[in-house]
């Protein structure tokens, strides 16, 4: 079942000889539950595209839709719910709030949405995340490895439809950056979630389902691997 679909999408940043297209007339569907490694290099246009999919930016022409729904045909208010309760977007460099416990780090998306916490469902994910025992912990009691556990414990707290994750590792060791993959990769058998993951590291991207190579602005290639 189709879950994402773009749209010849185009960015553009500046005007006249100035401008930059960061993003050329690219078109792509993702199935539910796929697993998706986005690879180019430095400025091939995998962050924009990724930060439009999660409507963090808005595309100069074209479309996306998630579920058939067409993502920036909503007003500011709507498109602010949708990000909150349909995308989660994981950063190389983690976020956390400082002066919040673990537990709270990860429960904040749900609070603030205005949800009961299911704690059956906490419990699980601090399971799986190899956090039990660290909740009251404050991140800068936690490796760098652990803070990115608390980051995708944040992410997934709400369930979203999809994950969108910016070189996740590109900021841990050899050992913790494999770490990392396999929670990805139990996320995505156990939960069935749909991740599209942007990586430099070949190795990384070969774990997963299927890889989209960009470049100048374009997919150049676009391989399933399993």
């Amino acid at each position: 079942m189709e879950i994402l679909r773009a749209e010849h999408l185009t960015k553009i940043y500046g005007k006249g000889e100035t401008a930059v297209r960061a993003l050329d007339d690219v078109s792509f569907k993702v199935e539910a539950g796929e697993f998706i490694a986005v690879v180019g290099s430095s400025g091939s246009g995998k962050s924009t595209l990724i930060h439009i999919l999660g409507s963090v930016d808005t595309p100069t022409s074209g479309k996306v839709f998630m579920n058939g729904q067409d993502v920036f045909a909503q007003n500011r208010d709507k498109l602010a719910i949708f990000r909150r309760r349909q995308v989660g977007i994981i950063y190389q460099f983690y976020n956390l709030i400082s002066r919040l416990t673990v537990e709270e780090n990860i429960l904040l998306p749900a609070l603030l949405d205005g949800r009961e916490i299911d704690r059956t469902y906490f419990n699980e994910l601090i399971e799986m995340l190899g956090l039990k025992g660290r909740e009251h912990d404050l991140p800068a009691q936690l490796s760098g490895g652990q803070q990115q556990r608390v980051a995708i414990g944040r992410t997934l707290i709400t369930s979203p439809a999809i994950v969108l994750a910016d070189e996740p590792t590109g900021n841990l060791d050899q050992r913790n950056t494999q770490e990392i993959m396999e929670l990805f990769k139990t996320t995505h058998r156990k939960y069935e979630q749909t991740i599209i993951m942007i990586t430099h590291d070949e190795n990384i991207a070969l774990q997963a389902d299927r890889i989209l190579a960009i470049e100048d602005g374009r997919i150049v290639n676009d391989i399933r691997i399993r």
